[in-house]
């Protein structure tokens, strides 16, 4: 079940999304949550759903804006799930429920600035569920180790239809 993060996710949802930043081939992000920075971040976001089995979150996903005024109508979003979770459809189910959310929240179409060429699994939901790559960005993501890999935004209308 996907449903609205609570206070009494914020725990589950640091180590989720920690993992995810560790692993350091996904995320901008450097340097891990603390639970403090952690319920500002997940507090901040327009909209957090959590991925909820009945025996714990095994994912999640932050929605805002990807920018202001005349764009402010495009959403931005990033999914975290836990690893021993994966493979088990959590991430499109967050992305549908994302989908949906970011229509509700009044945004047209949701944008991705930098998936990471190589995820494979990734890039093959987002393209399954109609988005459209928008080409690549040659050396956009710098790698824990210093090297560099492409990455290829995309995006998707937000309704149903898929009409721009």
């Amino acid at each position: 079940m996907i449903r609205s993060y609570g206070p009494d996710d914020i725990r589950d949802m640091m180590d989720i999304w920690n993992e995810v930043v560790m692993e350091g081939n996904a995320f901008p992000q450097e340097e891990p949550l603390t639970e403090i920075t952690a319920r500002e971040f997940f507090d901040s976001q327009t909209y957090c759903g959590v991925a909820d089995t009945g025996d714990g979150i095994k994912g999640l996903y932050i929605l805002h804006p990807n920018n202001v005024g005349r764009c402010g109508h495009i959403a931005n979003a990033s999914y975290a799930v836990r690893s021993s979770s994966r493979g088990l459809h959590i991430g499109e189910a967050l992305v549908r429920d994302c989908l949906d959310k970011a229509a509700e929240h009044g945004f047209g179409i949701l944008q991705f600035n930098a998936v990471v060429e190589d995820n494979i699994h990734a890039r093959h939901l987002y393209e399954r569920l109609g988005f459209i790559s928008l080409g690549t960005i040659r050396n956009g993501f710098r790698m824990p180790d210093g090297t560099y890999k492409n990455i290829c935004p995309y995006y998707r209308s937000t309704r149903e239809d898929n009409d721009g």
